[in-house]
């Protein structure tokens, strides 16, 4: 391991445990290299390293001369933009504690995170934000100030305790041109900084329950990152595209831990709505992203392949034969056949390479993807073009990493083996247990909850059920709380059942019930892109989600795939007795607005199953159809209802075809 780190100019030396003192160390090292750029106005703007220092110091000068104190707490609130992590080392850097918070939370969720933090000051992007801030009133007494990145919509605003950034930085820059010294005080002040100092308070999604503020230390964060750097072999050449949630751990850990660890380069769109066209202009050679973006990705090459000409179609196919034959193989350094090679390089000619062009993945080095299950087949897929895509599992409260995939030990039903540093044990009752240096030091003013998720020697419980494959290899089977049984003891695993679901293009969520029920059932969602594009090809009007997901032949489509599922459950003995046998198309999209989803896009059961009642016992009373009503939160904050009759469709079961010896295998 050390002998790796020595390889790497980017891997922290001694003393080197504090982000502050990193970014020092960047500056000296790194000092003409580029560290940022953000897309302006169609412009990509870039920052060096030396440059970013000066940015940031001006920034931290200005927040205490405005009274920011060590151990304050300052919400950071926006989009991907490096003023905002900017804000996060600047308020290190005086000793206080940044807290990310998703930025498309409603005012009331915002406004629990930032009142049970604490927080006295915010950096926020936008009048947006501004606004939902200022609404909170009572709600965040301890709030006195908010800077503001974006001035446009705010000239008019009290601006007693509202500050530009900008202002706050030339703040900074005159404490630094009347007083030299500053800066030499500045750094002796991090400098006294340990790793075990807390770095940064992310909040928990709230899937169960109210989210809960992960403190996470210097040492958790910087030994992770280092550790992950080492493992995949990034340098400062990476570059990285950074449009994931400020608030989510694998940001912070993608974008900033190891981005100052390695010196790698990071990359802010310009907006969410140009995402895929600013990740083709900067073809990132590190990338992380859920499996919904890698399957809504396939759902574009899918429906424009769907309306390409025959001979393209069929060259399309053809290749991608030959990938699905050959590409992991290459990809892994095994042997493969001399025909099937010159296959493959023409292939990588004629679609591979124009594909992952397409993508903006042509210079992918390795590639991530965690938060759910990914579809083996999706997964195989991008691997059969050549890209180094690979599993991780983690959480939070590990600072992200606890499993790995090893180069060449790449498996689509496993998430890799335990990461550097991590130790894994399975309890009796199969829950995964980690322990690590990335371990939080605790949950925020919630002692009980952190007694009961770490144990005094360090392990924690993940709330996940799996088991460690021969091989040495994680597998995940589902949320432990929500393994169950159906009435006749059949195994019911509802993210395993819905994770096949979700293999479709189609189907874009899936929700899936059955514990101590006599059946299993399921809610769908229909994935409006692909259904949107089978309807306009095949001259099916639809006014809107709800009249598309009722459409009769939109049902077929939903019933065969559904079908096809139960085929391949069929095949697995432990599986074979939770084959879906009612289903209904929701009437409208899962959102995180309606509490439905957490900000992470995971599916909140209890909530659904509370809010959809009728439709659930509709599910298993018999009823071909069922009259609902449900209220929608709209994009502007009004509340209005959808009213639809939903239809039900029973499933007929096939009978096992797996054998006992191979579930033991």
């Amino acid at each position: 391991m050390e002998r790796a780190m020595a390889r790497l100019p980017g891997a922290a030396a001694s003393g080197e445990d504090t982000f502050p003192k990193i970014l020092l160390r960047n500056a000296q090292l790194f000092g003409n290299r580029t560290a940022v750029r953000q897309k302006d106005f169609g412009i990509w703007q870039s920052w060096t390293w030396s440059e970013v220092r000066d940015e940031i110091r001006a920034l931290s000068l200005g927040l205490k001369d405005l009274g920011l104190e060590e151990g304050d707490k300052v919400a950071i609130v926006g989009s991907n933009r490096p003023r905002l992590y900017w804000s996060m080392v600047a308020v290190q850097a005086i000793g206080g504690i940044p807290v990310p918070v998703y930025a498309d939370s409603v005012a009331e969720e915002m406004a629990y995170v930032l009142g049970h933090a604490e927080v006295r000051f915010a950096v926020v992007e936008d009048q947006e934000q501004v606004d939902k801030l200022q609404s909170m009133g009572e709600q965040v007494p301890s709030l006195t100030d908010i800077l503001y990145d974006e001035p446009r919509g705010l000239r008019d605003y009290d601006h007693s305790h509202l500050h530009p950034f900008e202002a706050v930085q030339e703040r900074g820059s005159r404490i630094l041109s009347s007083r030299p010294e500053a800066s030499a005080e500045w750094e002796a002040g991090f400098a006294k900084g340990q790793g075990t100092d807390i770095a940064v308070m992310l909040y928990t999604s709230g899937t169960t329950g109210r989210p809960k503020g992960v403190m996470l230390s210097f040492d958790n964060l910087v030994i992770s990152a280092r550790n992950a750097n080492v493992f995949d072999k990034l340098d400062e050449t990476e570059e990285t595209l950074a449009y994931l949630p400020l608030a989510w751990i694998g940001d912070h850990v993608f974008s900033l831990a190891q981005a100052y660890l390695a010196g790698y380069c990071v990359n802010c769109p310009e907006s969410m709505d140009t995402v895929d066209v600013d990740r083709l202009e900067i073809a990132p050679t590190y990338f992380f992203a859920p499996p919904r973006v890698f399957e809504n990705m396939l759902t574009a090459i899918m429906v424009k392949m769907e309306d390409a000409g025959r001979t393209k179609k069929k060259m399309f196919d053809f290749f991608m034969d030959v990938a699905r034959r050959a590409g992991e193989k290459i990809l892994n350094g095994e042997s493969v056949p001399a025909k099937d090679r010159l296959l493959y390089a023409l292939g990588e000619f004629f679609v591979y390479g124009p594909l992952k062009n397409r993508m903006g993945l042509t210079r992918l080095k390795v590639g991530y993807t965690a938060g759910e299950a990914i579809g083996p087949e999706i997964f195989r897929f991008y691997r059969a073009l050549g890209l180094n895509l690979k599993q991780l599992y983690g959480q939070t409260e590990a600072s992200v990493y606890i499993t790995l995939q090893p180069d060449g030990e790449i498996y689509g039903d496993t998430v890799g083996k335990p990461a550097p540093d991590v130790e894994l044990k399975i309890a009796d009752n199969g829950e995964v247990l980690y322990r690590s240096p990335g371990t939080f030091v605790r949950y925020y003013k919630n002692d009980e909850a952190t007694r009961t998720t770490k144990t005094e020697d360090g392990w924690v419980f993940t709330g996940d059920a799996g088991f460690i494959a021969d091989n040495g290899h994680l597998k995940i089977i589902d949320r432990a709380k929500d393994v169950g049984k159906l009435t006749d003891g059949s195994l019911f695993a509802p993210k395993y059942i819905e994770n096949k679901l979700k293999f479709f293009p189609n189907i874009k969520e899936a929700v899936a019930f059955g514990h101590e029920r006599d059946k299993v059932g399921v809610f769908i969602n229909i994935d409006l892109t692909a259904v949107g594009s089978w309807a306009e090809r095949n001259n099916v009007n639809y006014a809107s989600y709800q009249e598309l997901a009722a459409h009769p032949e939109v049902y077929r489509m939903i019933e065969s795939n559904v079908d096809e599922v139960n085929r391949d459950l069929a095949s697995e003995p432990m599986m074979a007795g939770a084959q879906v046998q009612r289903f209904l198309i929701l009437h409208k999209e899962l959102d995180a607005d309606d509490g439905e989803l957490t900000r992470t896009q995971k599916v909140r059961r209890s909530f659904i199953a509370e809010r959809y009642a009728p439709l659930i016992e509709a599910l298993y009373d018999g009823s071909s159809s069922k009259h609902v009503r449900t209220e929608v939160t709209f994009e502007d904050g009004r509340v209005g209802a959808i009213e639809a009759t939903v239809e039900i469709r029973s499933m007929a079961a096939h009978a096992p075809t797996g054998s006992t010896q191979e579930a033991a295998e």
